[in-house]
């Protein structure tokens, strides 16, 4: 919670701030209806669907991290853990204030860690990748 003062027509007011997380404020909240009873668990049987694939491996890895250079979201990520990588390489693609820029690998080495997906808004100083 940040508390600041704000002059509006050479009216000063205290105001209180709260962040709530990175996501743009322009998105308003969904109203949240009243919570239904649980089903009943289902018997375990032979036939029970198959589980979701897992998603791709994400978290940051050893290595050296690729940090976001400005704010933005992320168009695409174009490689995957454990992709051997050259130096200038196109690792991301982020789009910031309507373009999109290529984020290359800095020097060659195997990526150890995603910390990002595509859609993702993500601030500077973000951690997006880490290569070793």
């Amino acid at each position: 919670m940040k508390n600041l003062k704000i002059t509006v027509n050479g009216k000063t007011y205290d105001v209180a701030v709260e962040e709530v997380g990175t996501a743009s404020a322009a998105v308003a909240p969904a109203p949240v209806a009243a919570p239904a009873a649980a089903p009943a668990p289902a018997p375990a049987t032979a036939s029970a669907p198959a589980a979701a694939p897992a998603p791709a491996a994400m978290g940051t890895g050893e290595g050296k991290p690729i940090i976001c250079p400005m704010p933005g979201t992320i168009v695409n990520v174009l490689v995957k853990v454990g992709d051997a990588v050259k130096k200038g390489t196109v690792l991301v693609i982020l789009e910031a204030m309507k373009m999109e820029n290529e984020i290359q690998a800095a020097e060659a080495g195997t990526v150890t860690g995603i910390n990002v997906r595509k859609g993702d808004t993500i601030n500077a100083d973000d951690v997006m990748l880490t290569i070793a």
